[in-house]
């Protein structure tokens, strides 16, 4: 497939690439700053401001997906949105939060008490965006929220599947690294589980 990923140039961004093209997917990368990105064979760059929705439209044209790994505060989502379906791109797969995650029925990670104040902010557009996201009928969309804590690590390919709650281990813990989450995420772009949906991944 031929993949756009915006924000190629941050940490969920470089993971997904490599599982990408390992893949043998065609990867345009775009961030505001690719020039620490290194050349790769199957990967494509352009610098953009992913909220120059006139800059972005034309370089997504032409793609079959658009991965979102950017920041929720300051991206709007209506305007992401309008963007990949003006460029006739069939479908948008978000790299979400976790904070949106339910820890109980009808109570939010990032409404929890123990809720790091400094993330709060992000969690809670991460949680707008995909509010936005499904009122949206005419593309095919997917959120994938990581577990609580979301690192560089292994990849190891061993993980689960959710859909809204929180996932936590035998130990109370919530992880997964970025090597695995993009591993689940890949998963869905080739083989579509969770359409318009969110889904979450953690062991």
């Amino acid at each position: 497939m031929k993949v756009v990923i915006l924000g190629i140039s941050g940490r969920a961004g470089s993971r997904l690439r490599h599982e990408l093209l390992q893949r043998g997917h065609q990867v345009t990368g775009i961030a505001r700053d690719v020039g620490a990105v290194p050349a790769q064979d199957g990967l494509t760059l352009a610098s953009a401001d992913v909220a120059d929705v006139e800059r972005l439209v034309p370089l997504l044209r032409g793609h079959d997906a658009v991965i979102s790994t950017t920041r929720f505060v300051g991206n709007d989502a209506a305007s992401l949105i309008g963007a990949v379906k003006t460029a006739g791109v069939p479908r948008l797969l978000v790299v979400g939060g976790a904070g949106s995650l339910e820890v109980a029925p009808g109570v939010a990670l990032v409404d929890t008490p123990e809720f790091p104040s400094a993330y709060k902010d992000e969690a809670s557009a991460g949680r707008d965006f995909l509010n936005v996201l499904r009122g949206e009928q005419a593309l095919d969309w997917t959120f994938l929220s990581p577990s609580a804590l979301f690192e560089p690590g292994q990849r190891t390919g061993r993980f689960r599947i959710g859909k809204d709650s929180l996932l936590v281990d035998a130990n109370g813990g919530s992880a997964i690294s970025m090597e695995d989450y993009a591993i689940a995420l890949v998963d869905e772009l080739e083989k579509p589980q969770h359409s318009c949906q969110r889904f979450t991944v953690g062991y």
